[in-house]
């Protein structure tokens, strides 16, 4: 059961590598070097400009890519699906929209698949809303 959701999982982080590590990579960019060498003129270890300096800049970077991943995440049917056979053996790897799909048309229960996707609509809105709580709070244009 936990091998199938490991190299689902591998798989989806494989693919949304290159989105973090550019959004980071930005972010690190964007400090300015003034900041980071007058750190090290006075005297500050790496692992001081990292805690200090470094990481209070990037963390609305990484809240703001945090929320976009899990975002993303609800949208993995497609590799569940082909991964694991629609499920796995007796539904053991089901998400919540592999789980909608099987009910509303593997087992003809169009209502309980219905349901479930109002449920994973009012979970993503409330991820979403935090987001843009998020993003009003770092003074960012909408």
């Amino acid at each position: 059961r936990y091998s199938a959701f490991a190299l689902v999982l591998l798989e989806v982080l494989w693919c949304s590598f290159p989105f973090v590590m550019v959004t980071v990579y930005a972010g690190i960019r964007a400090i300015p070097t003034e900041v980071l060498e007058a750190a090290s003129l006075d005297g500050a270890s790496q692992w001081r400009i990292w805690r200090t300096i470094m990481a209070p800049m990037l963390k609305p970077i990484l809240i703001v890519v945090t929320i976009q991943s899990i975002i993303w995440d609800f949208k993995v049917f497609t590799q569940i699906y082909v991964m694991t056979n629609g499920g796995g053996i007796a539904g053991q790897n089901l998400v919540l929209n592999v789980y909608a799909y099987q009910k509303a048309f593997a087992s003809s229960q169009y209502s309980l698949g219905s349901a479930i996707g109002v449920v994973m609509l009012v979970i993503l809105l409330a991820v979403t809303l935090v987001y843009l709580r998020l993003v009003r709070r770092q003074g960012e244009e909408l």
